[in-house]
């Protein structure tokens, strides 16, 4: 092996070492309900506020990153900031715990609310605030990265490394779900992801000086997609009392191919690129955009109503890492003699969104296809007739992922009703640090059912989006549905306070009392399957309007791989999608 190879070896090992970090860290943070109601005594339901904003953030976040990679930083910059971000924000975490700096400020060391002092708070939020940086960063540029180290002559070797680091992956997550439950000092929960992260760190920047270096990139010389939208809006704004011409020639265009199509929606934009008299179009790029431009601002403000409906269901996803995990906190965790610790509820999540990765995929090529037709025969029936079976796979898959939604908001009621017929029936209302006699494992139901939503969605809007979607904005679109859904975490916290403003009316007691025990949180996760149904309605109501775009073959995404395989349903489900004579 040359030495280059080994170079391609190090670098690969370096980046992924950030990887085997993360799946620590995220299981630590797993039980940061727990955390807040055992030892800092907060209401489940503040806590709940505290993790949920903190997720809505750590997810908002990557749509702004993005832009800083591509119009001023790239990858490698922010992979070192950000890194650097989440180590030193989960070794604030750690130095919070009331134990680490008890000396220090003069508190006590137990775990108890009156041991925590101000500057233990102060620490705690930067920490969080800091970790937020760091897994929104690593979410944009860790993989990217990792790619730009490969080049045609060494893919093979690190196709063979990919084989021992992808079991490490798989041993790290069953690990840390086994070995960390069981470590009861809050110090040391914290402590060894804090000390993982930084070696991690620490080993990805040796990278950056000596004989084995990054290939490193920077921003894109055409800078970002935000950007040029942006200049729409501004050059259309600065030619409002300008008239539309008649002649196509006055519009500004990038090539021959380029086509002027009046439109109905939004046509005050196309006064952006309408060329003055006089005016070079290559020197005024703020105030002349070019007819490709337009389009593409228009087909992003279309999108606009769709992603308006994925907030309902970041609302949904926001309650597996609180109230599940505030509900599973004093069950009975045995299976005969062994004792299950409540991250194995995450491992079950985790591996459920892969197997209904796959049921996706499948379900969405059974729809795009008819039974038994011949690949061939489908694509000759599909350019002819622009099947409506295509055109509405899109729709069925986020459908679905929505249904899903629903499902597990009603089985989590259900599931909650009989958790509070147990502790009644046991006289527990008033010991809430009692275990309850119902096995955890009924919360399985509706993790999985969580897990179906997160993956009928993330799969369907990603290949709805990559196809509808200007060519410019396509790596944007996965960040944009994950901020949408991040508002919708935030969005809970408000959701939580009207619904138990609104069950106080009356002079009932509130919903969310000071305890679960005494809560009644089956009849919020009823408010949520209501939520989502209505949401349900209103997303089939904008997708039957949506004006889809017509893509040719040509222009799908990039990415091999035949129609035959589901695996390639990412690159393949929406070739054929839809005309342009659906109107919004």
């Amino acid at each position: 092996m040359g030495p280059v190879d080994g170079f391609k070896k190090k670098g690969f090992v370096r980046i992924n070492a950030l990887l085997w970090a993360d799946i620590l860290v995220s299981y630590a943070l797993f039980v940061m309900q727990d955390y807040l109601t055992g030892v800092w005594k907060l209401d489940f339901t503040h806590a709940a506020g505290i993790i949920n904003i903190w997720g809505g953030f750590s997810k908002v976040l990557p749509v702004f990153f993005l832009f800083f990679v591509e119009a001023f930083l790239g990858n490698f910059k922010l992979l070192v900031v950000t890194s650097i971000s989440y180590s030193v924000g989960i070794s604030l975490l750690a130095m919070s715990v009331p134990p680490v700096l008890a000396n220090a400020t003069g508190t006590c060391s137990r775990y108890e609310p009156e041991c925590i002092g101000q500057t233990q708070k102060v620490l705690f939020y930067i920490g969080m605030a800091l970790i937020a940086i760091g897994v929104a960063g690593n979410l944009v540029s860790e993989k990217p990265f990792r790619d730009d180290q490969e080049d045609e002559k060494h893919t093979s070797m690190i196709g063979c490394l990919r084989i021992p680091g992808f079991i490490i992956v798989a041993l790290v997550p069953v690990i840390g779900a086994i070995a960390l439950p069981y470590v009861k000092p809050w110090t040391v929960r914290f402590g060894v992801p804090a000390i993982c992260t930084v070696i991690a760190t620490l080993v990805f920047m040796t990278g950056w000086c000596g004989q084995s270096k990054y290939t490193k990139d920077g921003p894109k010389l055409e800078g970002s997609p935000i950007t040029n939208v942006c200049r729409v809006y501004v050059a259309a704004a600065s030619k409002m009392r300008v008239p539309f011409p008649l002649d196509d020639k006055k519009y500004h265009k990038n090539n021959e191919n380029d086509r002027h199509r009046p439109t109905r929606f939004l046509r005050c934009l196309e006064k952006a690129a309408i060329i003055p008299d006089g005016q070079d179009p290559k020197e005024n790029k703020w105030r002349i955009c070019s007819v490709t431009d337009v389009e593409e601002a228009k087909i992003a403000v279309r999108m606009v109503p769709m992603w308006m409906t994925f907030v309902v269901c970041g609302i949904v996803s926001s309650i597996a890492n609180t109230y599940f995990v505030e509900q599973a906190k004093n069950m009975n965790r045995y299976v005969g003699k062994l004792k299950l610790p409540p991250q194995i509820l995450l491992l079950i999540f985790e591996n459920s969104k892969h197997g209904f990765r796959f049921l996706a995929a499948c379900v969405l090529q059974k729809v795009k296809r008819k039974e038994g037709e011949e690949p061939q025969a489908y694509k000759e029936r599909a350019n002819a007739e622009r099947s409506t079976y295509t055109k509405v796979a899109p729709a069925i898959g986020i459908g679905l992922g929505m249904a899903f939604s629903v499902l597990c908001c009603i089985i989590a009621a259900v599931i909650e009703k009989r958790r509070l017929g147990v502790i009644r029936s046991h006289g527990l209302l008033d010991k809430p640090d009692e275990e309850i006699p119902m096995n955890m494992l009924w919360l399985v139901f509706q993790f999985v059912l969580l897990a179906g939503l997160d993956s009928f969605l993330e799969n369907s809007v990603s290949e709805f989006y990559t196809h509808q979607s200007p060519e410019s904005m396509k790596d944007y679109l996965d960040y944009f549905t994950m901020g949408v859904s991040g508002l919708g975490f935030i969005f809970s916290v408000l959701c939580v306070y009207v619904v138990g403003k609104i069950s106080e009316k009356g002079g009932k007691p509130s919903w969310f009392q000071d305890t679960l025990n005494k809560s009644r949180l089956d009849r919020y996760y009823w408010v949520l399957a209501g939520l989502s149904t209505v949401n349900l309605f209103v997303f089939a109501f904008v997708a039957y309007f949506y004006r889809y775009e017509a893509r040719n073959e040509g222009n799908s995404s990039s990415g091999g791989g035949g129609e035959d395989g589901v695996g390639n349903l990412e690159l393949e489900t929406w070739k054929e999608v839809v005309t342009e004579n659906t109107t919004l």
